[in-house]
């Protein structure tokens, strides 16, 4: 797999990386079995970062991974964690020097680790970025040693915009797929001046873009794909990137087409998100094996043709970008 140089960090990650919310809640019924399956086959076909959270599963996540790489031992791979979903409400003031602290701890101990690689405020209210004093805290953690490097995870271009003006922020978490274009427009652009490592989530519009999905598919009462349809549980934007299932699904049948050769849709939406120098690292999650090694596969693609990122350029402005463009 190719590496591509982690920002300002100087580490080099694999392209594609693995997504572990998945394996911790709200996407259903999670196998811990399929889920330790599915991170030892990511690992042996190249991957080597792991993404997480404090709130994935409450920590379920983050323990399976522990006990992933205590199983594989060797070098360990880049786990990114992040801090800040526990408060009960998204509030500035949550952000404190002492609750930070009681975050970063609990995730040492999850995840069996002295330091943490990086820590990522995860999806912070809009104001928090306005709040120097919340980001020189996280100063103070890598001076202690508990951390590394930190970074935010957003969900607005405005979030993210305002996060780089910080020379402490190593990296940005975004949400960017087909479905999702604004994030190449001036950001990207900003990222790479400032040596700001970029991770792509939600590339598969929660699996919309696998092509999988039909009017007919049901979703599992604990699938956030069920019960936070319309921002019911937290953004909206992180549940198919906020574009209505109807409309996303017409949109898939249009891409369809343009997938070629023995790759499936999913690899096709992979591979173009690859297609942009600034992305990092995109983070597709997988539940099993054969998830994770088709989400790694995905980096033997052949570069996109410019008919085809034509192609799907058209699509989102015909289709897409009228219900995201303006909101994220």
């Amino acid at each position: 797999m190719r590496s591509r140089t982690f920002g300002r960090t100087g580490r080099s990650v694999g392209e594609i990386g693995f997504g572990a919310w998945a394996i911790g809640a709200a996407w259903g019924q999670v196998d811990d079995d399929e889920a330790v399956a599915a991170l030892h086959a990511a690992l042996e076909a190249g991957v080597d970062f792991l993404d997480t959270a404090d709130v994935y599963g409450d920590g379920h996540s983050e323990r399976l991974i522990a006990r992933v790489l205590k199983e594989r031992g060797g070098e360990r791979p880049f786990v990114a964690t992040k801090a800040g979903r526990r408060l009960p409400q998204q509030t500035v003031e949550g952000y404190s020097a002492g609750n930070l602290d009681a975050w970063i701890e609990r995730s040492l101990r999850n995840l069996e680790v002295d330091t943490l690689d990086l820590v990522q405020l995860h999806c912070p209210p809009t104001d928090a970025y306005y709040h120097p004093e919340i980001f020189e805290r996280m100063d103070r953690l890598v001076e202690q040693g508990k951390i590394r490097h930190y970074g935010v995870s957003v969900e607005r271009v405005e979030e993210a915009l305002k996060a780089i003006e910080y020379p402490g922020v190593a990296s940005v978490q975004i949400v960017f797929n087909m479905f999702r274009l604004r994030p190449s427009e001036l950001f990207f652009q900003q990222a790479r001046q400032k040596n700001v490592a970029i991770i792509a989530r939600v590339p598969l519009a929660s699996g919309l873009l696998s092509g999988k999905f039909t009017r007919d598919t049901t979703f599992e009462s604990d699938d956030h794909r069920q019960f936070n349809r319309h921002g019911e549980a937290f953004d909206v934007g992180e549940t198919f990137s906020g574009v209505p299932y109807e409309v996303g699904l017409a949109a898939v049948e249009r891409i369809r087409p343009l997938v070629s050769g023995d790759a499936t849709l999913a690899q096709l939406a992979l591979r173009w998100i690859l297609m942009f120098d600034a992305v990092t690292v995109v983070i597709p999650g997988a539940r099993n094996p054969r998830q994770a090694l088709g989400n790694a596969a995905a980096a033997d693609l052949p570069a996109l043709s410019d008919a085809t990122m034509d192609a799907i350029a058209r699509i989102y402005a015909e289709d897409i970008k009228p219900y995201v463009h303006q909101r994220w």
